[in-house]
């Protein structure tokens, strides 16, 4: 945990080609309804793209439904800095399916230690952006009220905070409580990773992300975040005695805490996503005149700086 001995940079752009290639192998089952050949395809590219970059990779948040990048599996060549890796080489299957907005593929890296080993369960979070003092919400108290403190906070009406929340029958209540103080909503049908980064993304329009949603991409999305200096509190959310358990053996101290940022991601990290469908945050592939056309985001919390890649890559055969 801690500082990294080899150039943000090059390993941001490294990680990038990774989420790029990833990307690409996604973009031929776009609309196709097959979720899982869309995220085998962009999980073995993905695999592919990080062995052949120097460093010692550890997956420890992975792919849990194809048989590749996998938690406990070794990327990169071995050469070279220790990594902790995260990753969803298709976040959004379902979106990829059926050709709607904001799936991405994703990666942070960060030494080893620190990144949050996050087992497969369900987690409640809360994510705003850059530039409030610690505080201004909490994920002990209700959406409606969260949304009222991030308004004052801004100095706007409640009615201008738009809250990002899946659309799921879980949270009827958080949907409830956001509409009794008058805040707008966002409601998507998947990709919580984007939701919670787009906090951070002024162009996004939204404010505050709120609701329950996996784990892991808590954890990526907290990567991202702690880029851009934002804020996230997270908190598992068992359903029963055997997920506390599964918490316990993964190797978790306290699992029913509340976590804080620093406490999903710890010293530098890097972060890099590109579109596979155009969302909020970045453009969708395409096939232009014979070559893939992607666009990427890289970020490092090394420099805070947020820079975007369009990279053209021509078909071959």
């Amino acid at each position: 945990m801690g500082k990294l001995t080899t150039s943000c940079s090059t390993l941001g752009y490294a990680m990038a080609g990774a989420t790029i290639a990833a990307a690409a192998a996604a973009e031929q089952w776009i609309g196709r309804g097959d979720e899982r050949a869309a995220e085998e395809a962009a999980a073995t590219a993905m695999r592919e793209a990080l062995n052949m970059i120097d460093f010692a990779g550890h997956v420890i948040v992975g792919e849990a439904d194809v048989p590749v990048l996998n938690v406990g599996e070794k990327v990169g060549t071995g050469k070279g800095v220790e990594l902790d890796v995260a990753l969803e080489a298709l976040e959004g299957t379902t979106l990829t399916a059926k050709a709607m907005p904001n799936a991405l593929a994703v990666i942070a890296a960060a030494p080893r230690g620190g990144l949050l080993q996050a087992p497969d369960l369900y987690m409640e979070k809360l994510a705003i952006g850059p530039g409030f003092e610690r505080g201004v919400v909490d994920l002990d108290a209700g959406a409606g009220e969260n949304a009222v403190r991030l308004a004052r906070a801004k100095g706007v009406p409640v009615r201008e905070i738009t809250a990002c929340v899946l659309d799921r029958p879980r949270h009827e209540k958080i949907i409830a409580d956001l509409r009794s103080v008058g805040a707008r909503i966002n409601l998507i049908p998947d990709g919580d990773v984007a939701g919670a980064i787009a906090t951070a993304m002024p162009e996004a329009g939204i404010d505050m992300y709120v609701g329950q949603g996996k784990a892991p991409e808590g954890v990526l999305a907290a990567a991202a975040l702690r880029c851009t200096g934002g804020q996230m509190q997270a908190r598992f959310a068992f359903r029963n005695e055997a997920e506390k358990y599964q918490a316990q053996r993964s190797g978790l101290k306290d699992a029913g805490r509340r976590f804080e940022i620093e406490d999903l991601v710890s010293g530098d990290v890097i972060f890099s996503a590109t579109g596979v469908t155009k969302g909020a945050l970045l453009d969708g592939v395409e096939r232009v005149r014979g070559a893939i056309v992607t666009h990427t985001m890289m970020l490092s919390s090394a420099d805070g700086v947020m820079r975007t890649i369009r990279s053209v890559t021509p078909l071959r055969g």
